[in-house]
């Protein structure tokens, strides 16, 4: 019995490794199981892995769909630019004297 079920996809493809730093064969391993999918691209040559993630599956293949040309549609008019907001004007100084502030009169 299989320990991991699920679908496996594997590609390999010449990329750059970063802990080699020279061009190496990449391999790439899909792991489906259900709706999610588990990417892990590793080095052939120094067997490290570059990248591991976890991403949901499409419903079908990644295949190039041709979707039927729609009528042509008049475009709606464009929305008018909203008006700038209006500046509000500053709020007007009180006058701060008091009589202990005044200054004192002397005879």
């Amino acid at each position: 019995m299989n320990k991991r079920p699920g679908h496996v996809v594997v590609t390999t493809e010449v990329g750059f490794c970063s802990f080699c730093g020279r061009p190496r064969n990449l391999r790439k391993e899909a792991h489906q199981l259900g709706t999610l999918v588990r990417t892990i691209v590793t080095c052939e040559t120094c067997h490290r892995t570059l990248s591991s993630t976890i991403g949901v599956a499409s419903a079908e293949p990644a295949e190039a769909t041709v979707s039927e040309p729609v009528a042509a549609q008049p475009e709606p008019a464009p929305a008018p630019a909203p008006k700038p907001a209006a500046k509000r004007k500053p709020a007007a100084v009180k006058a701060t004297t008091s009589k202990s502030r005044a200054p004192k009169k002397t005879k």
